[in-house]
């Protein structure tokens, strides 16, 4: 399967000719939606959603049942626990909210998605999941979290290998130290990918 990041939480699967893209936000480039068959999005905010570009695409959206996403965009609502299929990779939906950002604001529904059994998107929260997942696409900076949450959900999941995601917000310095900081403590195989990378 090939992996390719965009900016920020989107992420592109490719295998046999099958294209699923998970979290392509209003910041993610267009060209991760090229020839896509399914979009998966964790939850509502505009960083992991672009409403009007998915508008447009007529392919089908999978998205959280509660998520407030507004009507321009037909989504099949998903429920924690949820499986099914996209672009002909297996989904299996778990976790169901979004981390706590700050001083009581409400939170939104959020689903992790692990697909093929093998690859691991949590959105915006460190939900681990019951089953093992081969690679983890770890959050590395956000409004609701610090780096040691990173680096302790990294070791919860267990993963033979991890990458960055989540890391739109943060300057070449932080990041280089963000990094370092997984690279070192969780040993997992951690590799940084930078916007339109692949393996």
């Amino acid at each position: 399967m090939r992996i390719t990041k965009y900016t920020h939480a989107c992420v592109r699967l490719e295998h046999e000719g099958r294209v699923l893209v998970i979290d392509p936000g209003t910041w993610s480039e267009p060209a991760a939606l090229t020839g896509a068959d399914a979009v998966l999005v964790t939850h509502e905010h505009t960083d992991h959603i672009d409403v009007l570009r998915l508008a447009g695409l007529g392919v089908p959206v999978h998205a959280p049942r509660e998520a407030d996403i507004p009507a321009a965009l037909e989504v099949n609502g998903v429920s924690p626990g949820a499986e099914f299929t996209a672009a002909g990779f297996r989904v299996r939906a778990v976790g169901g909210r979004h981390a706590v950002i700050y001083g009581g604001q409400p939170d939104c529904a959020n689903l992790g998605y692990v697909v093929d059994d093998a690859i691991y998107h949590p959105g915006d929260s460190l939900h681990v999941p019951e089953q093992p997942v081969e690679t983890l696409l770890v959050p590395v900076q956000g409004s609701w979290m610090k780096t040691s949450e990173a680096i302790d959900f990294v070791k919860a999941v267990d993963p033979r290998r991890a990458f960055a995601i989540h890391d739109a917000q943060i300057n070449e310095r932080g990041l280089s130290s963000v990094n370092g900081w997984l690279t070192e403590e969780t040993r997992h195989g951690y590799r940084y990918l930078a916007p339109g990378e692949s393996l």
